[in-house]
């Protein structure tokens, strides 16, 4: 049962303190004023909701999207494990700039609907569904449009997060197909796919999908502490659940594996290695954003609190500092300021091709890094902003041309 799962408890943990924590940081209130701001803005790249709302109404819309996507996997009758635990995290980092309960719901009932029509069980795409609300954004900016009436508006969004939920699984399984596991982010390249032809029809008809930034330049002791605290919890919890010894052989084990999907920590090594890997590539990217002088706002902490999901299926620090390296030698060259928002965003979600530096090596991993940030920073405005996983879209676009390489080299030139 989930609930003595030591990874259903952990998430549990997290969920509460940040619920508990955005009514003890404002008053009432104000944390539901702002919380309303949350719920109508549009949420497309990049909106920082802790700006838009506030930080008490973005920690609330955070616990109530974590609330619901443990509910989700306990109504599938699906236990937590490494890709459930990395969808539940992303969820909550993901919630800090651009998904609510109310643009991500109409995902998840049509990823539910396709199940259906499939003749399959919710379960078997659940994964989909919860990763899937990637593409929360486009509910929100179509109920948001101006010119229709505003119900009008609001169900119109609605129905086209269902059929954007009906469409994802027949995607997914397709794009997986295309970079072979090498990209973690597998639905994001699957929405950001989808996402070009709707970009397109809304551009055809005359809407505006200019990309707007809303990024949050304010220090606060609160949001800096977050990724730290949660960091520490989970390698206190590893340690706790597999012993010292263990956590840390099970650690090594972990950093020996490429990272290719699917690569589900706790089931190849233990729950215990595998929290305590999240917890210290928590500190590692904590550590990297305090060295370079940014600032812990919505979208930074929401990369973090994915990398740290990732921790237990598929990311480790020898797969991930490769791709690192190259987006910040890419950063550097190109004369771009490691603190702006494209290029700090595109090296902490560009971790994401962590599996083709523990498959191919540190050379193909820099690579792949620096191809990265040259190709992320065009492609958000291809899908007008609709789609939360940019780094997802880019990143499997980057592991299809490595893999196809890679490919074509071992199987003519080798050869010869």
């Amino acid at each position: 049962m989930n609930d003595r799962n030591p990874l259903f408890i952990i998430l549990l943990g997290i969920i509460c303190f940040l619920f508990v924590l955005a009514f003890l940081v404002e008053p009432p209130l104000d944390v539901l004023y702002g919380y309303y701001n949350i719920l109508t803005h549009p949420g497309r790249l990049i909106s920082d909701f802790s700006s838009i709302g506030g930080i008490g109404a973005v920690l609330l819309n955070v616990s109530l999207m974590g609330f619901l996507g443990l509910l989700v996997i306990q109504l599938a009758g699906v236990s937590l494990s490494g890709p459930t635990f990395a969808a539940i995290m992303t969820i909550i980092g993901f919630s800090f700039f651009g998904k609510t309960p109310v643009n991500t719901a109409p995902i998840v009932f049509g990823v539910y609907i396709a199940a259906k029509l499939a003749g399959k069980s919710f379960k078997n795409y659940l994964i989909i569904a919860l990763f899937g609300t990637a593409f929360g954004p486009i509910t929100s900016y179509v109920a948001n449009i101006s010119g229709l009436h505003p119900l009008v508006a609001i169900l119109l969004g609605l129905l086209l997060g269902m059929i954007v939920g009906v469409l994802l699984p027949s995607l997914a399984i397709a794009m997986l197909r295309l970079h072979e596991g090498y990209n973690l982010y597998n639905v994001g390249f699957s929405c950001g796919f989808l996402g070009l032809f709707f970009a397109s029809l809304f551009t055809a008809v005359g809407m505006d999908l200019s990309i707007q930034v809303e990024w949050n330049t304010t220090f606060s002791l609160i949001l800096t502490a977050i990724i730290p605290i949660v960091s520490l919890l989970l390698i206190i919890a590893g340690i706790s659940v597999d012993g010292i010894k263990k956590s840390v052989t099970g650690l090594m084990a972990i950093q020996k594996l490429s990272g290719r999907l699917p690569a589900d920590f706790t089931d190849l090594v233990s729950p215990g290695a595998a929290l305590l890997n999240a917890g210290l590539l928590g500190l590692a990217g904590s550590i990297y954003v305090i060295s370079i002088g940014a600032v812990f706002n919505g979208p930074v902490i929401g990369a973090l609190f994915t990398i740290i999901g990732f921790g237990t299926f598929g990311k480790h620090l020898k797969n991930v500092w490769p791709v690192v390296s190259g987006i910040l030698a890419a950063t550097l060259i190109s004369g771009k300021s490691p603190t702006a928002p494209g290029p700090l965003l595109a090296l902490l979600f560009g971790t994401t091709l962590a599996p083709i530096a523990g498959e191919f090596g540190i050379v193909p991993g820099i690579i792949a890094g620096f191809l990265h940030l040259v190709l992320v920073e065009r492609t958000a405005v291809w899908h007008g902003g609709l789609v939360l996983y940019n780094n997802g879209f880019s990143g499997g676009l980057v592991a299809t041309f490595i893999f196809a390489v890679s490919e074509w080299i071992k199987a003519n030139i080798k050869k010869r």
